[in-house]
């Protein structure tokens, strides 16, 4: 039994490497093992995008939209930047960026891989400004650059993989060491673990790493990364059915600002002030 549950732990070990890539995140040089490709992962993620921005509602409201996508284009361009200057020329190939704003009065903002990002109007009233947008949106394309959809899928893949050790998984490993590509197995995998982007909870730590960069990032936009520390304090304070999956598994409201005050000497040496002055948020009408 005993030899029988090595050779199987064995397999496990064997499939796992066989078919993964090592992934620095830059500015925290956090490594990480994923098991799935950025072509596999971004092919998945733009079906997934599209279905979802079929059933959505865009909001017609033409200030804010154009708000999100102003604000949305200065981060990105600034964090392209800083992948280019800094041996990350590579990821650019990933990244195609799409900012929308949907009529939609839940206080949320996803990030799905390559660099699609959604924004409801329900999360409007609690940025307020410019600035704080800048944060929300800084903290969803870190999800992205830091490629934390696919180490959450790599995970459930693991996951996936323990829970089928058995009588058929030494000979699956056997035939998967030699492919290649995992293509037809994860998207079998993802029918069984259902697996979607839009409604994907990361872990706490990936939540701390997209703060960390999030505010790094829109410091290297222009935007004061100081007003984080009132904007998650009004996000804090949000409660009963309107709290915001931005706090799902994340730590409590305490230490993340706490955290947030330790990164912010950081963020400043990144930050200078933009020559113009920050755009307010209109107002979004809220239905009663």
């Amino acid at each position: 039994m005993k030899t029988i549950r090595t050779l199987l732990i064995t397999a496990l070990v064997l499939l796992t490497a066989s078919c993964g890539t090592t992934n620095t995140v830059p500015i925290t040089g956090r490594k990480t093992h994923l098991l799935v490709s950025d072509a596999e992962i971004l092919s998945l993620s733009s079906q997934q995008y599209q279905e979802y921005m079929k059933s959505s509602t865009v909001s017609t409201n033409q200030s804010n939209t154009a708000l999100v996508k102003r604000v949305g284009q200065r981060l990105a361009t600034a964090v392209e930047t800083y992948l280019m200057n800094n041996g990350y020329a590579n990821e650019l190939q990933n990244l195609q960026w799409e900012f929308n704003l949907v009529a939609n009065n839940q206080v949320n903002a996803f990030c799905m891989p390559g660099g699609k990002i959604v924004v409801y109007e329900g999360m409007l009233p609690v940025t307020q400004d410019e600035a704080s947008l800048a944060i929300v949106l800084g903290h969803e394309i870190a999800h992205t650059i830091a490629k934390h959809s696919a180490e959450q899928l790599s995970k459930q893949m693991r996951q996936q993989y323990a829970a089928q050790i058995g009588g058929t998984l030494v000979t699956q490993v056997a035939q998967a060491k030699g492919v290649s590509s995992n293509t037809a197995g994860l998207v079998d995998m993802l029918a069984q673990i259902g697996f979607n982007f839009a409604n994907l909870k990361y872990s706490r730590d990936n939540e701390t790493e997209a703060d960390h960069l999030g505010l790094i990032f829109a410091a290297m936009a222009g935007y004061d990364p100081q007003v984080a520390i009132p904007f998650w304090q009004r996000m804090s304070q949000l409660g009963g059915n309107t709290k915001s999956e931005l706090l799902s598994d994340h730590p409590s409201d305490e230490k993340r600002i706490a955290e947030l005050q330790k990164r912010m000497p950081e963020a400043l040496k990144y930050y200078t002030p933009a020559t113009s002055a920050p755009a307010t948020t209109t107002k979004t009408t809220k239905k009663k």
